[in-house]
């Protein structure tokens, strides 16, 4: 089993610290975490980055602002940020050409780096996708947001992702309080209220979502909470020029947790495009 520190490192990206899962040999996949508190490139996408390994190489880190990476002096996150941390990352790591998948606010920085990074993002993943344009703050995506470290905030926040309860057990509840106590500083001074504006910063625009010319996968649960299909995936299919949609029933905003079996066949299916080109 992949962990975070069998394969991790610390990589400078433009002056900054960024901790990165890197694993696995064979085209590059950067894989974006989303935003709840407590969320690393690693608890994000440990399971698939084993899954992808034998086949890819798997780079996995930590956004600025979350887990071991700090934010830089000055800004507090958001979508500029992220973009160009990832594309710095990927051009320390020496990679002109690689896949990204990014879940929920990874959707939306996964998006903006293929309209920026053109010749280098081959296909995207978005999951769970934040960055529609219209797309309104969701109460379960604010009271995530807003949710406060502890065993009590993590539970709640834990069962706003998810659609089958039973996936909230007394061990994930402790993990991911740990992990939100230990990322609470830096997390307070991203998404304070009114949090509206944290959407509408990662919300693209139509025209930088018409310059994405890597093929799309939209992933989405039909029981999303946080991001609703209807205002967040849909869209979406009248702004990209190659996208597809698939939806998995029985499922909240966590598909790589909820359906990991289907939610490996489909990035797998989907990446290997890039194994035979």
């Amino acid at each position: 089993m992949i962990t975070d520190v069998a394969a991790a490192r610390t990589v400078e990206v433009a002056g900054s610290p960024v901790h990165v899962l890197d694993t696995g040999a064979g085209p590059a996949v950067l894989m974006l975490h989303g935003s709840g508190p407590g969320t690393t490139g690693a608890g994000a996408w440990a399971s698939t980055a084993e899954a992808l390994s034998g086949s890819h190489r798997v780079v996995a880190p930590d956004q600025a602002g979350f887990g071991r990476t700090p934010l830089p002096d000055g800004p507090s996150g958001g979508l500029r940020l992220w973009t160009e941390q990832a594309a710095a990352l990927m051009d320390a790591l020496g990679e002109s050409s690689y896949a990204v998948v990014g879940h929920s606010m990874g959707g939306a920085v996964a998006l903006a780096l293929a309209a920026a990074r053109r010749r280098q993002v081959t296909r995207v993943v978005a999951v769970g996708t934040m960055g529609a344009p219209g797309a309104p703050l969701s109460a379960d995506l604010n009271a995530v947001w807003a949710a406060p470290p502890g065993l009590q905030g993590a539970r709640d926040m834990l069962g706003r992702l998810v659609l089958d309860q039973a996936l909230v057990t007394d061990e994930a509840v402790a993990a991911r309080a740990a992990a939100m106590e230990a990322a609470a500083d830096s997390f307070a001074a991203m998404f304070p209220a009114p949090r509206t504006r944290w959407v509408d910063d990662l919300t693209l625009p139509a025209a930088t979502l018409a310059a994405v010319r890597a093929p799309v996968l939209l992933v989405h649960g039909a029981q999303d909470r946080l991001t609703p299909l209807p205002s967040n995936a849909l869209p979406l299919l009248d702004h990209l020029g190659d996208v597809r949609l698939h939806v998995l029933g029985r499922c909240g905003h966590a598909p790589p947790l909820e359906q990991p079996a289907a939610f490996r066949e489909l990035v797998g299916g989907f990446l290997a495009a890039d194994l035979r080109g």
